[in-house]
């Protein structure tokens, strides 16, 4: 903006510069026109005297004078000249000043010189006898005149042009400075320049709506911030060259990667193959959808194309945490796998048994025996039918009783009573310790869980071992210990004991019964009762499996 006004000032400056002198030359080059004519009439009517009162003689007395004089008789030849001999010039009967002066009295004439670049001005007046006095001057012309003139005219118009642009320069800062100065964010409008008060209004009004949208803007990106960075799912919006242009801290956590200045692609949060297949699949324009494996988490990516005017311009990827639906999915599997082979066994052998009673091949005295087997294998499904059962209540907490303060020592108390005989088969010894304490729950829960813990205890016992089950009162909480003299359980299968059909050994289990199950309706049902579960087993010494419960409040 300087510059431009620098521009328009100096400009004016020197075109106002040139016009003056152009101006000032030909006002005084007409005034001196002026008194040249003032002069010629007056030297003419001074000599036309002379001639009138001393005739020729004049001439030769006449004093000296810078214009020429020139006496023409009334036929036009040259009686007279003061510059040149009248005998060698052309007759002047055609001159204009001549003519204008025998007609009307006085003429006058002006002629100029291409060559001489001048003018020659004439002035002729009539004498009473007919003939006529002129008097000419040169005056050199304008163009002559600036040519004379060019170098001061030059010097002028060098200090001219130097002073009007440092003039200029400084008029165009000082103009500029105050608009220079102004806030654009709050302008005054109160300025020393009243013609920019309406664009400084306007610019206030831009800035307020601008401000506006900004903070509409900034409002929208929170509450979008909030809402991604609460979700549990990753939310990743990418461009159609890859770049990530909004993510949640989901997407880096579930991906397992990281945005950075440097690497801006979505494939630094994950590189594997079957990501760069979804996103490739969303930027080609197909939905796509694909599972992910990242460290011990399973992930389901679902990408979708974003269009624009039908052209894809970027996509949609959002990531879930599906590692608990895999996992349960292949629990169910396994279950269902399991639960099939526990129940083909008994079936397989009541139907062999039955089809050799059907087809008369067993002995009379093989049929109580083979009774017998049938009725093992029917009371092993019912067992395995019930725990299926129980499990299924514990995993969707569907009982009928409520929970109710229990006294843990009276429910143990009862079990060692159920399991006497059992144990006593087994040669295996129980005993209580400890004391009543209540805690919060499901009597019949309470007691299947109790039963399991002491029916394994039992089971996986040796010959003439024991099992010991307390119930006592610690600082925070009620717990429920019970310890066996067994066989004991190897490190590498603590971690595993509690899965359903889980068993260490599988030729010991055969032999000695059992579904597979009780460990893990002892599981479920300290979940359901906020309780911890602790194991501690060492083979050939034992086992010892700790429950603790939360206190009354």
């Amino acid at each position: 903006m300087s510059k431009k006004i620098f521009k328009g000032i100096f400009l004016v400056s020197f075109l106002t510069l040139v016009a003056c002198l152009a101006l000032i030359m030909g006002v005084l080059y007409q005034y001196f026109g002026d008194e040249l004519q003032t002069e010629l009439r007056n030297e003419a009517s001074f000599v036309a005297q002379g001639v009138e009162a001393s005739g020729e003689d004049y001439f030769a007395d006449m004093p000296a004078s810078k214009a020429r004089v020139t006496w023409i008789d009334a036929s036009g030849d040259v009686l007279f000249d003061s510059v040149a001999d009248e005998t060698t010039m052309e007759n002047h009967s055609d001159r204009q000043e001549f003519i204008d002066a025998k007609e009307l009295g006085v003429g006058e004439a002006t002629r100029y010189s291409g060559t001489l670049a001048e003018k020659t001005v004439y002035y002729a007046m009539r004498l009473s006898d007919g003939t006529v006095i002129r008097v000419s001057t040169t005056q050199s012309t304008v163009w002559s005149l600036l040519v004379s003139m060019l170098q001061p005219i030059m010097i002028v118009l060098a200090v001219s042009i130097v002073l009007s642009g440092i003039l200029a320069s400084k008029m165009a800062k000082h103009i500029v400075k105050p608009i220079n100065a102004i806030d654009l964010d709050q302008p005054d409008l109160d300025h020393a320049y009243e013609e920019i008060s309406p664009l400084l209004l306007k610019i206030t009004r831009q800035n307020q709506t601008i401000q506006h949208q900004m903070d509409e803007l900034s409002r929208q990106r929170h509450e979008f911030s909030v809402i991604t960075e609460n979700m549990n799912e990753g939310l990743v919006v990418i461009d159609n060259m890859t770049d990530v242009l909004s993510y949640n801290s989901a997407a880096q956590r579930l991906l397992g990667g990281k945005i950075t200045e440097d690497a801006k692609s979505v494939f630094a949060l994950n590189r594997s193959e079957t990501f760069r297949r979804a996103v490739d699949k969303a930027l080609s324009g197909q939905h796509a959808e694909e599972l992910l494996k990242t460290g011990s988490m399973v992930c389901r990516v679902i990408a979708n194309p974003v269009r624009t005017d039908g052209t894809v311009t970027g996509a949609v990827l959002i990531v879930f945490d599906v590692t608990q639906a895999e996992e349960n999915e292949a629990i169910r599997r396994e279950f269902t796998s399991n639960v099939s082979h526990e129940l083909k066994t008994p079936l397989t052998s009541i139907f062999g048994i039955s089809e050799m009673l059907k087809n008369g091949i067993v002995k009379p005295e093989d049929v109580k025996k083979f009774g017998k087997d049938i009725n093992d294998e029917t009371g092993r499904l019912i067992t395995l039918v019930n725990d299926i059962i129980r499990l299924s209540q514990l995993d969707e907490n569907k009982f009928a009783d409520e929970k109710q303060p229990v006294d843990l020592y009276e429910t143990a108390k009862s079990v060692i009573k159920q399991l006497q005989n059992y144990a006593g088969d087994n040669k295996v010894s129980l005993e209580l310790f400890g004391e009543h304490c209540k805690v919060n729950g499901i009597p019949t829960v309470l007691d299947e869980m109790v039963y399991n813990l002491c029916d394994n205890a039992i089971k996986y016992n040796k010959e003439n071992g024991s099992v010991r089950i307390s119930v006592e009162e610690t600082d925070d909480a009620i717990v429920l210990t019970v310890k066996d003299t067994g066989i004991g359980i190897p490190k590498e299968d603590l971690n595993r004991v509690f899965e359903r059909f889980y068993r260490v050994d599988k030729s010991h289990s055969k032999k000695i019964g059992g579904t597979g199950l009780g460990l893990s309706i002892v599981k479920h049902a300290a979940a359901c009762h906020d309780a911890s579960l602790q194991i501690d087993s060492r083979v050939d010494e034992g086992t010892t499996i700790s429950v603790a419960f939360p206190k009354l409040k």
